[in-house]
């Protein structure tokens, strides 16, 4: 199947096993993409320091050319600056590049926004996918209850959006 199709699930129709095992594969890509999301905020926030050490370099361009250079986390030696209008940028996979600060603060400006867009591209998701456990988890409990037969389905990417779902048993619990 491909990414852009959706799949559709109706809960009905599935014995509580199977239920517990859409469940449990929700709960592990939610699981996957939370630990994501921690990664990418982790580079947003390096990318953001580096930005701020550029601009920081950059305002201090014509004052002192010493420096103190890390060699561990907590081990830092002296150091002078060869050049001071310049700096060195990884830009991925250890690839340095020496840039002016200007094109420096781009780059790492750029960056910053785009990890931030993928941020929120995939905070969506994460949202999704937990309306879908929530949905899964309440229709159950609902459905075995209160022996309503209403029709459940899971909708969207990977078994995605459950707004209609949600909106589907918000509705049959209040006529029940």
């Amino acid at each position: 199947m491909s990414s852009d199709q959706k799949e559709t699930i109706n809960l009905d129709s599935l014995e509580p096993q199977q239920l517990a095992q859409v469940k449990k594969q929700l709960e592990e890509e939610l699981e996957h993409l939370t630990a994501s999301f921690a990664k990418l905020h982790g580079a947003q926030t390096k990318f953001k320091e580096c930005l701020r050490c550029v601009q920081s370099r950059a305002a201090d361009s014509k004052g002192s050319k010493s420096v103190l250079v890390p060699l561990t986390n907590s081990l830092y030696v002296s150091g002078e600056l060869a050049t001071t209008d310049t700096v060195l940028v990884d830009v991925g996979t250890g690839f340095l590049i020496e840039k002016k600060f200007k094109s420096a603060e781009k780059f790492y400006d750029s960056k910053v926004k785009e990890v931030g867009d993928n941020l929120k591209d995939l905070e969506g998701i994460i949202q999704r996918k937990q309306i879908n456990v929530r949905a899964i988890e309440e229709g159950t409990s609902t459905s075995y209850l209160t022996g309503n037969t209403y029709r459940h389905s899971l909708m969207g990417t990977n078994l995605g959006n459950l707004t209609v779902l949600r909106q589907k048993i918000l509705a049959a619990q209040s006529e029940g």
